[in-house]
């Protein structure tokens, strides 16, 4: 029998994940700003994505067990209260070290989020809708991506010259040669809300099936010793990586090699990489019905190794064309990744999925390398760092055999 749709809660779960993106995907545009007030080496600059992606790695699985004990809506309420202490700390000291830990307690919010919305979702939803759903989801994530940097434009260019709603609010708070700290003064405010919302919501209750159960930390370790699920562990860690090292030092880079401003410009391209990644996205969900994903995902890397080197050494032009380019082209790499993992084993899904989001710390060892790198031989060679994992996404589509293959048109035919 199918339960019928809580629309409410499927419209809060998608409210949800566009703050996520919002607040997550944020801070590559601010790279320059971090660098600049702070006055940071590449290698310290690195360090501040590190303190946001690693908090993935330090919440996922622990999340995954909690919430079994407790119920979604105490995790959720939890999560937006570790976001509003990270949010305000920044917004009201803002410093180095501030930022680092601002940043870890924010990314142990959103990490908190993510392990609970998604099974969340698909009671909400029904069961039959999770495909429909979940993509909504994931559009509406990109759409948050697409939008935080031009926000982020608009406060920084609009603060000192322009009165009237949220920045007439935000004016007195913000240190006047800082603009961009009203972000997390926004953030502070959007995390107030977000709490108090979830507070006064009723949720439904979610029976996860067996499979989707996370199991004890014995399960997690058994798992670990298969190789299978190693692979795609790297996997996962090599697509955050790249996304946020792409996303991340994008603005930086063009800054610093293209004289590109930070503010409008270079905020532009990163909105602009995630804007096209959703477009790509949709693209990719009607390519999926008509080959292979692992066909698809090779398709789509070659293009995007290719756009990165016209990026890191075409011309001003080139560069800022290639860069946002990256992102149509990045956008099947997660969903065919997570998908072909899970695919790849027949038992434990829900301790694997909690393995395969702790990947996630990637967007975080990743920049640290990238930082490093750039201190040692500047951030054009640095970032020539993604190569590497680019390279470990494609051979994916050489040596993945999972258990099921996704479905195809010609499938369908096939069997009539």
């Amino acid at each position: 029998m199918k339960s019928k749709p809580n629309y409410y809660i499927v419209a809060l779960i998608m409210l949800t994940f566009f703050v996520i993106s919002f607040m997550t995907n944020v801070i590559g545009p601010l790279s320059p700003e971090f660098i600049q007030d702070f006055k940071l080496s590449d290698l310290l600059a690195g360090v501040l994505p590190f303190a946001f992606f690693i908090a993935y790695g330090v919440m996922s699985i622990p999340t995954s067990m909690l919430v079994q004990k407790y119920n979604e809506k105490k995790i959720m309420v939890a999560a937006f209260v570790v976001a509003f202490v990270g949010s305000l700390l920044l917004a009201a000291q803002p410093n180095y070290l501030t930022t680092i830990l601002s940043l870890f307690l924010i990314g142990c919010g959103m990490a908190m989020l993510q392990v609970v919305i998604n099974p969340l979702l698909r009671v909400a939803g029904g069961a039959e809708n999770y495909a429909f759903t979940s993509v909504m989801a994931q559009l509406i994530f990109g759409g948050a991506s697409f939008v935080s940097p031009l926000v982020y434009s608009y406060m920084v260019l609009n603060l000192q010259h322009k009165s009237g709603g949220i920045v007439s609010v935000l004016q007195p708070l913000t240190p006047a040669g800082m603009p961009w700290i009203s972000l997390y003064w926004l953030f502070t405010m959007i995390s107030l809300l977000m709490f108090v919302i979830i507070l006064v919501s009723r949720f439904p209750k979610v029976e996860l099936q067996s499979d989707e159960k996370a199991g004890p930390w014995k399960s997690h370790v058994d798992l670990f010793k298969k190789p299978v699920v190693v692979a795609y562990f790297i996997a996962l860690f090599c697509y955050v990586g790249t996304e946020q090292g792409v996303s991340y030092w994008m603005s930086e880079f063009l800054h610093r090699y293209h004289q590109v401003d930070p503010q409008t410009k270079g905020a532009d391209a990163v909105a602009y990489f995630w804007g096209l990644m959703m477009v790509g996205g949709i693209l990719g969900l009607v390519l999926l019905k008509l080959m292979d994903s692992r066909k698809l995902l090779v398709l789509f890397t070659i293009p995007a190794i290719i756009l990165l080197s016209f990026a890191l050494f075409g011309s001003a032009k080139v560069s800022l064309y290639a860069f946002p380019a990256i992102g149509f082209f990045m956008s099947v790499m997660y969903p065919i990744i997570f998908s072909l993992a899970l695919s790849s084993v027949d038992k434990d899904h829900g301790s694997f999925a909690g393995i395969l989001v702790t990947g996630i710390i990637g967007g975080a060892v990743v920049q640290i390398l990238i930082g490093g790198l750039g201190n040692i031989v500047g951030l054009r060679a640095g970032m020539m760092f993604l190569y590497l994992t680019f390279g470990y996404m494609l051979s994916i589509g050489f040596w993945a055999k999972p258990l099921i293959t996704n479905q195809t048109v010609f499938d369908k035919k096939d069997k009539v």
